[in-house]
């Protein structure tokens, strides 16, 4: 296993407002602009599948391999050779939700992968989590106010 990037954030908003933007695919590229557009085949569920189309790349096919609601939404794209795997983790602190991003990598193909898609998202997570906090922070104002 290669750790491509990890990312962490604190916030004020709940756990349930990070959540919600995790599974609601048609707005992942509000918060990440490497991505073009997402689909799902299905429900929000573990094991559904579908696509995202990363900006500049070829689309590739996903599955939810993890949910546990207001905690967790991860998904795993099968490369040739390698698993490509975003875990988003949402824990209620005293001091706030603490959000955490991975980006790993694992399978026999996973150095020739990690040489193709080169070192961005060891700079894109940390982004695109701000951009996200950002996002929810805002949103979470609005509807108090």
């Amino acid at each position: 296993m290669t750790i491509l990037a990890t990312a962490s954030a604190t916030s004020s908003a709940p756990a349930s407002a990070y959540f919600a933007r995790w599974i609601d695919h048609q707005t992942w590229s509000s918060w990440s602009p490497d991505t073009e557009w997402v689909t799902l085949d299905g429900p929000v569920a573990l094991g559904t599948t579908g696509t995202l189309k990363p900006t500049g790349a070829p689309k590739t096919r996903f599955t939810i391999s993890a949910l546990e609601a207001d905690r967790e939404y991860t998904d795993t794209s099968r490369l040739l050779g390698a698993r490509l795997v975003f875990q988003h983790l949402a824990t209620e602190t005293p001091e706030g939700t603490r959000l955490d991003v991975r980006v790993e990598i694992t399978g026999p193909l996973a150095g020739l992968w990690v040489r193709i898609m080169g070192g961005g998202f060891a700079e894109s997570a940390p982004a695109d989590l701000g951009r996200l906090v950002a996002i929810v922070e805002r949103a979470t104002a609005d509807t108090i106010r």
